[in-house]
């Protein structure tokens, strides 16, 4: 296994068990704040607070304490299974939604987004309908998370404008997964487009995430042909015409020997510039843009290659030293 797969493991590891472990602490305060009783570091006054929390919430407060003076466990063991159940049906949802084929970048988007969807839904239903289970009023609940989720509204609008600008992003179609794109300078394939954000790796592997909503301005660079442009240089003293003869005669042969890099036969766009050491000639091809970096490396080797056969000098820089006569 190579390094770099190995890196990615470990991340990978590290990332599962750090959702682990925030999910455990989440279950940890439900289960406090829920039953005051189990606060046992807490005064009284606090675990009273706590019960008037609940009271207000949750629509009133069920003691964990059963009237024997034990604790109901069956509640939780109830709660533990919930939870393992909505995690068996998020891992299926996930299993079938990745067992779908598709052809299109469309496709590939809506599934990202769908499985973003189906993730937050999956562990809201799980918060709601645990607190159900350790006995809390739904109704109650589901108003007092409208309360909360108006309270928090207010100081997360940039959360609201990135869901609503991904939203927007799948919907108007200005990009999709495997797209090309061009962002502030920073040019790369779009991998995931989600809820709040958007990566984007470039040729180098590095991935830059993004808030959709600062995804304002961008060029979709797949929904338009590259250019592919290579500049070769030949010596004043060479034959220009036979160099122009060698280097069309080559590129008719680049479609056959490249069919999947250049669709179409690179054009020779004549002489570009008058230098101080050598003509400039300009050679182009159209190509996608994942193959633009590439296909300027093939058209510079094989200008080099058959102007070498053709015997015709490509000049590079020179310096003459002149040495004075002894005395």
């Amino acid at each position: 296994m190579s390094s770099d797969n190995k890196e990615k493991k470990v991340r990978k590891h590290k990332g599962g068990a750090g959702k682990i472990i925030i999910a455990c602490i989440i279950i940890v305060v439900l289960l406090l704040v829920c039953f005051p009783d189990l606060c046992f570091f807490l005064s009284s006054p606090q675990k009273e607070a706590l019960k008037l929390f609940n009271q207000t919430f949750l629509g009133k407060y069920i003691p964990l304490r059963t009237p024997e003076g034990g604790f109901d466990f069956m509640r939780l063991v109830a709660l533990v299974l919930m939870i393992a159940g909505c995690w068996a049906v998020y891992r299926i949802l996930m299993l079938l939604i990745g067992l779908l084929k598709t052809k299109s970048r469309r496709g590939e988007t809506l599934k990202g987004m769908a499985c973003n969807v189906i993730r937050y839904a999956v562990v809201i239903f799980a918060i709601i309908f645990g607190l159900n289970i350790l006995g809390a009023d739904v109704l109650t609940v589901i108003a007092g998370l409208g309360i909360l989720a108006l309270i928090i509204g207010f100081g997360a609008q940039s959360l609201i404008e990135d869901i609503f600008a991904g939203i927007f992003i799948l919907f108007e179609g200005r990009f999709y997964v495997g797209d090309i794109i061009s962002v502030d300078g920073f040019r790369g394939t779009v991998r995931s487009i989600g809820i709040v954000s958007t990566q984007i790796a470039d040729v180098g592997g590095n991935i830059r995430i993004m808030n959709n909503s600062d995804i304002r301005v961008l060029t979709n660079l797949s929904d338009v042909s590259s250019v592919a442009v290579s500049i070769v240089s030949i010596a004043y003293g060479a034959d220009l015409i036979r160099a122009e003869k060698v280097i069309n005669d080559m590129l008719d042969t680049l479609p056959g020997k490249y069919p999947e890099m250049f669709p179409e036969r690179p054009r020779y766009m004549g002489v570009e510039d008058l230098s101080d050491s050598s003509v400039d000639l300009k050679v182009v091809a159209d190509v996608h843009e994942s193959n633009i970096y590439n296909a300027r490396r093939i058209l510079n080797r094989e200008l080099k290659l058959a102007l070498d056969a053709g015997g015709i000098e490509i000049p590079f820089p020179q310096v003459v030293v002149w040495q004075g006569k002894e005395k």
